[in-house]
């Protein structure tokens, strides 16, 4: 391995349905516990959404700082702010940089509103029974609190954390499902490498729970084993119906080495190389292949020197086919984890959590398991780390994310120690 360790990671935040915090989140990954649980207000119920990756006990009054922003925020806008104000934390940046040298960069998307709060402005416009738009100027608009539309913006998580940790650098919201987050970051990495600033803040949020999003999106990409939650979510397993619905966010400090280097911060992971692109879905193998070729290349990383590979593991059929033939062809026999088996798909906020592990497993040099992997798929021979944890002794990853349009990003990573 000859890269040179230019940017580097010194904190990390997390609202996870494993745990709040990196402690808690890692502890429970690396122990192979699971994060899918039936949803508390469908317990008694059938419906085919009972069951999600949900964040237990999150308590927004505990993380959010001045409370009065909570009236403009949604919970994922709380879970990016959390975590970001965990990690900028635990780096102890505050105080140390100048305000127009610190950026914000956030994977979001649109979120959604819960039924029950546009429901009255709905009726305002129901005559006889019937819905008549004609009325919604003169009767519905009322009922809409004037910054409701503050809540649900997808800017908003970076413009309240710019805010509060008087972040005065570019800030951006990249919104590309489930490639955001990695994006991001390398965007949050393309910044301090041409020296616009020291440091950022960066990583991705959302819940795919909103009962309104849920049934925008549909049915037909989600596992129907509403009675047996933990078993739902199977990466790569020849029984896997579909992907799990979850929530959460992770946020990172990025710092210049040398700047961090300078104040006496602790690195915890550089970031090495990465690669995004497109590429048409009977060509998505070959084109996650040649990403992670690109990637491996910038990062003067040789396929041997991979410690693991993060993998996207959507849990569905045809997706897990294709990534796994791309991470075959790329790195062969490479140990290969699959994060949201353990608490499923978290939309623009899974590859910042998920990437939170692959810095977890460089730093410890334990592999957490692929949980539910009975029997793996015969057409996606990779080397699934199964079971229980692994020891690894390369301490370096590198994560995958992609949607179902076909952008994908990947990110190669090691322990700053291993540079």
């Amino acid at each position: 391995m000859s890269s040179i360790c230019d940017v580097v990671i010194t904190g990390i935040g997390l609202i996870s349905p494993l745990g709040i915090g990196n402690d808690a989140f890692w502890n429970a990954l690396v122990s192979g516990e699971s994060g899918v649980r039936v949803r508390a207000e469908f317990v008694d119920s059938r419906h085919p959404y009972r069951i999600a990756g949900e964040v237990p006990d999150f308590e927004a009054k505990q993380h959010v700082r001045p409370r009065k922003a909570l009236k403009v925020m949604c919970r994922p806008i709380q879970f990016g702010f959390a975590a970001a104000t965990q990690a900028i934390d635990q780096a102890g940046i505050a105080g140390h940089i100048d305000p127009d040298r610190f950026s914000t960069l956030f994977g979001t998307e649109a979120f959604y509103a819960d039924p029950h709060e546009v429901a009255l402005v709905f009726r305002k416009c129901i005559v006889n029974r019937s819905y008549d738009h004609n009325r919604w100027g003169e009767y519905a608009m009322r009922e809409i609190e004037p910054l409701w539309m503050l809540k649900y913006l997808p800017n908003m998580v970076a413009s309240h954390i710019s805010i509060a940790c008087d972040a005065r650098g570019p800030s951006n919201t990249i919104c590309l499902a489930e490639a955001s987050s990695l994006l991001a970051i390398m965007e949050a990495t393309d910044l301090i490498r041409r020296g616009a600033v020291d440091a950022a803040v960066a990583g991705g949020t959302e819940s795919l729970m909103a009962t309104t999003g849920m049934i925008y999106r549909g049915l037909h990409r989600l596992s129907q084993r509403i009675d047996h939650p933990r078993e739902a979510s199977r990466p790569f397993d020849a029984a896997r119906d579909g992907m799990v619905a979850g929530e959460g966010a992770a946020a990172f400090v990025l710092e210049r080495a040398e700047f961090a280097r300078a104040r006496g911060a602790k690195p915890l992971a550089c970031v090495l190389g990465f690669d995004r692109g497109y590429a048409p879905r009977d060509e998505m193998a070959r084109g996650i292949a040649d990403s992670l070729r690109r990637t491996l290349e910038r990062s003067g990383v040789r396929p041997a020197e991979v410690g693991h590979c993060n993998a996207h593991g959507f849990s569905t059929i045809p997706d897990d086919i294709l990534e796994a033939q791309g991470i075959a062809a790329a790195l062969g026999d490479v140990p290969v984890i699959a994060p949201k088996s353990s608490f499923g798909n978290l939309g623009p906020g899974t590859g910042a959590v998920e990437l939170a592990a692959s810095i977890n497993a460089c730093q410890t040099g334990h592999l957490p398991p692929v949980l539910n992997l009975e029997q793996q798929d015969p057409n996606c021979p990779i080397n699934l780390v199964a079971g229980t944890s692994l020891m690894q002794p390369l301490r370096s990853g590198v994560a995958i994310n992609f949607t179902e349009a076909g952008q994908f990003a990947t990110l190669m990573i090691a322990a700053s120690e291993t540079i």
